[in-house]
């Protein structure tokens, strides 16, 4: 491996958010490779918190001096975040709501602004076109998301194409996107996400960290068993609340099951301790604890651990499939069109489990997702394991092996 290039992984790792945190581990146990490096769009040490010390993106690539180097798009939604909401997730919450304040009535200066922010001409910034790479020797994108790519904005759509046309590998992770982009007659894979090696890569590390902290005290708050619960701040209204509220009593009426609310993300748009907190109080016949340590590891060994996973995170359902935990997605009344939770859980979960639904179909949604026979939960995290061994790889078998 000392004769290979090296690996510059790039993604949205340089912020908390619970998949972007784990794709960098998942890639990195299985390439193997000692002269890697993780960069985004911002420099960030994101350890105590189970990620890595991210480099920003243009010195990652200024350090190779011009030599050879592999660059990997190491999955996430990358295609369709634009400029403006990666400016805003990276900034720390008082300036992220400064900045949406100041742009809330002239939302067309918003990209110029956030192109201004990182010093780069880019609309879709997680995505690297190769004349940015000089040097490289592959430019790969691998397991990436773009469920709106075909109504995005025209100019950064087109931008985003070009930078896939350009590359020398393509895999995404849902069908959505597959479909969009093989129908403009791209070259491109379908492999699942690389969230779904957690158990496969990380089960020692994830049952070690079920015996500390919050995560191990769960047994004895719930010793019937809880549902592994989050959602993001766009929950947070009134009568979202109280429904939920009313779905969450009425599960544990029926399963005796407590509730672990946790968050998947401490980034601006994602979740919220204080929404949290409002919930808690609305919930009547429940237990409900609210888990207050964000850790990569204590968030796997939580889902891990837990009777059913329910919330808007798409990677808390795919480390549940992952642990053969049954799952459902919360999905917002005002997301109509096709999600990303849902079009990938049509692509790869089992037929009989429940999807995306709205919080006043939670109890019902998550009975149906507890009838299932445990084994063919488990049976499909093994075959899930084994497409996405067979898609890493077609995807890596020219490129760093």
């Amino acid at each position: 491996m000392q004769s290979h290039p090296p690996v510059i992984l790039f993604g949205a790792m340089d912020r908390h958010n619970f998949g972007d945190l784990l794709f960098p581990h998942v890639l990195g146990e299985l390439l193997q490779e000692p002269k890697s490096c993780c960069a985004g769009l911002v420099e960030r040490d994101l350890r105590n918190e189970g990620g890595h010390h991210v480099r920003r993106l243009t010195e990652a690539i200024a350090a190779q001096h011009g030599s050879p180097f592999y660059l990997i798009h190491v999955g996430g939604e990358v295609l369709t975040c634009g400029v403006w909401e990666a400016a805003v997730m990276l900034l720390p919450d008082a300036e992220a709501t400064a900045a949406i304040r100041q742009f809330a009535v002239d939302r067309l200066a918003r990209p110029a602004w956030a192109q201004g922010f990182f010093g780069i001409g880019a609309l879709a910034p997680y995505t690297v076109a190769r004349a940015a790479c000089p040097g490289a020797a592959s430019v790969i994108y691998h397991a990436v998301g773009g469920v709106d790519l075909a109504i995005s904005d025209v100019a950064q759509r087109d931008e985003v194409i070009a930078k896939l046309m350009q590359a020398d590998v393509v895999s995404v992770r849902d069908a959505v996107t597959f479909n969009y982009l093989a129908g403009l007659g791209m070259q491109v894979r379908l492999i699942p996400d690389p969230a779904v090696m957690v158990a496969e890569l990380f089960h020692s590390r994830i049952a070690d960290r079920a015996l500390q902290g919050e995560v191990a005290q769960l047994d004895s708050i719930f010793p019937d068993g809880y549902i592994a619960m989050q959602f993001s701040a766009d929950y947070g209204d009134d009568t979202t609340l109280a429904t939920m509220a009313s779905q969450i009593d009425e599960l544990a009426r029926a399963t005796g099951y407590g509730v672990a609310l946790f968050r998947a993300g401490t980034a601006p748009w994602h979740d919220d301790l204080d929404t949290y907190r409002r919930l808690a109080a609305r919930v009547v016949m429940a237990s409900v604890t609210i888990v207050s340590a964000t850790g990569l590891w204590d968030i796997c060994a939580l889902i891990a651990n837990s009777r059913l996973y329910a919330g808007s995170s798409l990677h808390g359902r795919i480390v549940a499939m992952a642990y053969g935990v049954p799952r459902v997605n919360l999905r917002h009344p005002a997301h109509a069109r096709m999600t990303k939770q849902a079009s990938y859980a049509a692509t790869w979960d089992i037929a009989d489990m429940p999807v995306a639904e709205e919080a006043s179909r939670l109890a019902a949604a998550a009975h149906q997702a507890l009838r299932i026979d445990r084994s063919i939960l488990h049976a499909r995290a093994a075959w899930l394991v084994h497409e996405y061994r067979k898609g890493f790889a077609h995807d890596f078998k020219d490129s760093c092996r």
